[in-house]
């Protein structure tokens, strides 16, 4: 008997790759014109990063997270699995707003769609796209509207911002790195080391007096910043 039950539950498994296979292979890789041009476009992932879907030769990709050609599995007609996500996809209309969204399947049956991931209009851009496009204040904006929806929302941490100042500033890009620090200074204006790496940049770029203000500021919110301290003592001399 369990040699017999041993082979049946083995039959059964064969039979189901075998369909799953057979399922895979009669899906059409490529996709039609009309699922193409409802869906091609970038989807809100989180509140400051997307989704690009586009198609070539019919077929779709992803740009995402640094990748710029993720291929998806169609398993079906709408249909699609992300290994790097590990995760089935479809792309939707919402009933509630009539919107375009790129949804997770369920994994569970009885689990409702969440309508997640919505495609943007061609004129919306996220914080980071307008600071890529050297739009300071169009970021600035967006950035402190997501701190007033959610002050603890990765996108606006604090050290990330001075990273990504500093990524400027070892790259002699003044004007970005000074604008990142600024931008830092508004999300966070009680912060001591904001206005120091601001100093910094600002210094760099030949702005003195600039450079000593935002000196004097860190130090009056910090009377231990010695580095501040100092700079402020070693520029006022030169001047």
């Amino acid at each position: 008997m369990k040699r017999g039950k041993f082979y049946t539950m083995k039959t059964v498994r064969n039979i189901t790759f075998i369909l799953v296979f057979i399922m895979l292979s009669c899906s059409k890789p490529s996709n039609d014109p009309v699922f193409i041009e409802q869906y091609s476009g970038r989807y809100l992932y989180n509140s400051d990063e997307i989704i690009e879907v586009y198609f070539e030769n019919a077929i779709l990709y992803l740009k995402w997270s640094g990748a710029n050609k993720i291929k998806p599995l169609k398993t079906d007609d709408d249909t699609f699995f992300v290994k790097e996500m590990n995760e089935k996809i479809q792309f939707l209309t919402n009933p509630k707003d009539q919107k375009q969204y790129m949804v997770l399947v369920p994994k569970e049956k009885n689990e409702n769609i969440v309508f997640d991931y919505r495609k943007l209009d061609d004129s919306e851009q996220v914080p980071s796209e307008y600071l890529k496009n050297k739009k300071y204040e169009k970021a600035l904006e967006g950035y402190l509207s997501i701190q007033e929806a959610d002050s603890l929302d990765a996108s606006i941490n604090e050290n990330n911002f001075n990273e990504l100042g500093y990524v400027e500033l070892r790259k002699d890009n003044y004007e970005n790195a000074i604008h990142i620090f600024e931008i830092n200074t508004a999300l966070y204006p009680d912060s001591p080391n904001v206005y120091d790496s601001l100093g910094e940049a600002l210094l760099k770029s030949g702005d003195t007096i600039a450079a000593i203000n935002n000196y004097k500021k860190s130090l009056a919110l910090d009377s231990g910043n010695r580095r501040a301290k100092n700079m402020i003592k070693k520029l006022e001399k030169k001047k």
